[in-house]
């Protein structure tokens, strides 16, 4: 296996890459979730620690004054998302291969850092049409948000080029094989 790899997995909001990095996991033991910070405050089922740390901008301000973050972004205007050195540390210890859940602008910049260690992964909606109506059957934001979200998305589409795969997820199955095959040959070949 490929020593110090990193997967990297970025889409736009709703384009489903919670669901295709959780089954990714089960399938693959030898990769471990990479849990991130953020600001915001906690959707219905996400658990501290497990799907996010949730802290206070202040602590998370206090944290990026402390070098604790090996990257960080301000994704939407007052969120801060971060992932810290301590993470990637404890997964190391553990002998598994991190996994990023994160925004566009963040995989980008953890390929900056890694380099040639990390795979990244672009998991794009099969139409901007299809994101609105996964955005709003979460039932999560408001509609002004959604049309942030939206705005957001076709920007961050453009970006898409410069990950080193990029996978459509119209039908779940098929997107988390074809993301199981790009890592295992990423990771053994």
């Amino acid at each position: 296996m490929r020593s110090n790899a990193r997967i990297i997995f970025s889409a736009p909001s709703g384009a489903g890459k919670t669901t295709l990095v959780k089954l990714v996991l089960e399938e693959l033991p030898e990769l471990a979730f990479s849990v991130s910070c953020t600001t915001r405050k906690p959707r219905e089922n996400e658990v501290e620690g497990k799907d996010y740390y949730f802290i206070s901008r202040e602590e998370f301000e206090a944290e990026i004054a402390r070098g604790a973050f090996v990257e960080y972004e301000e994704v939407y205007s007052g969120t801060l998302y971060g992932t810290r050195r301590a993470e990637l540390d404890r997964l190391a210890v553990a002998g598994k291969v991190p996994v990023f859940e994160v925004d566009v602008k963040g995989g980008l910049k953890l390929k900056q850092i890694f380099g040639a260690d990390a795979l990244t992964i672009f998991i794009q909606p099969p139409s901007i049409a299809e994101l609105r109506r996964r955005l709003t059957s979460r039932g999560t934001e408001a509609p002004e948000e959604i049309e942030r979200r939206i705005a957001r998305a076709e920007a961050e589409l453009r970006e898409a080029p410069n990950f080193d795969e990029s996978v459509v997820n119209e039908n779940l199955y098929d997107a988390v094989s074809e993301c199981l095959a790009r890592i295992r040959t990423f990771l053994y070949e």
